[in-house]
């Protein structure tokens, strides 16, 4: 489990294919990680494979491929890292599994005041699961909603400090994000479907 604070920016130094799936050598500040670990990059929960001071190497198998951006990322990505939460330490985001939902599309980016604001369009099935003031990881970075527009697109305002500390500082329209939704949101629908499509029915 993972809270959307992230650790630190690494940088992608090989992609390549093997038996594992797509492999990613990073680089980083962390010297303690061990093979086995579960580490979010760019929000995608992945396994350590291998390590070294300063550097690790994931795998991202055909279903992380399909969902997220990791087959568009390339030598020099720059990616963000978090490990992942131990018991005892602070809960400063929310509740991220690293299971990405989908990818969203960046429509707009506009400085306003001392923010900037962040247009993505969200796959369909996730709208539903979006509030105003609610909780959304993006590229694995926990966000507040800001808005949600009448397109079903939402509003991110991002402060100084999470331009400062993630990847997000250098997104533009037409670009694309790893989604992950509110896990609170996910098991409320889970658990009111059967009930909604009742209703729905009539009976």
């Amino acid at each position: 489990m993972f809270t959307g604070l992230i650790d630190d920016v690494g940088t992608l130094v090989s992609v390549s294919t093997t038996e594992a799936g797509l492999e990613l050598r990073v680089t980083c500040r962390y010297d303690d990680l061990t093979v086995g670990e579960s580490i979010a990059v760019n929000g995608a929960c992945l396994t350590v494979r291998e390590r070294g001071t300063g550097w690790f190497i994931v795998a991202a198998v055909v279903t992380t491929r399909g969902r997220t951006t990791v087959g568009n990322w390339r030598d020099g990505t720059r990616v963000n890292l978090e490990r992942a939460l131990r018991v005892g330490d602070r809960f400063g985001g929310h509740i991220v599994q690293g299971h990405v939902d989908g990818v969203g599309h960046v429509e707009r980016v506009r400085r306003e005041a001392d923010a900037v604001l962040v247009d993505v369009a969200l796959p369909d099935e996730l709208a539903d699961l979006v509030v105003p003031y609610g909780s959304i990881a993006i590229d694995g970075v926990s966000l507040t909603v800001n808005a949600v527009h009448a397109s079903g697109a939402i509003q991110l305002s991002l402060i100084e400090h999470t331009l400062r500390v993630t990847t997000l500082g250098s997104l533009s329209a037409g670009g694309e994000v790893n989604v992950e939704a509110d896990i609170v949101g996910k098991y409320l629908q889970r658990i009111a479907a059967p009930y909604v499509a009742r209703t729905r029915a009539g009976v």
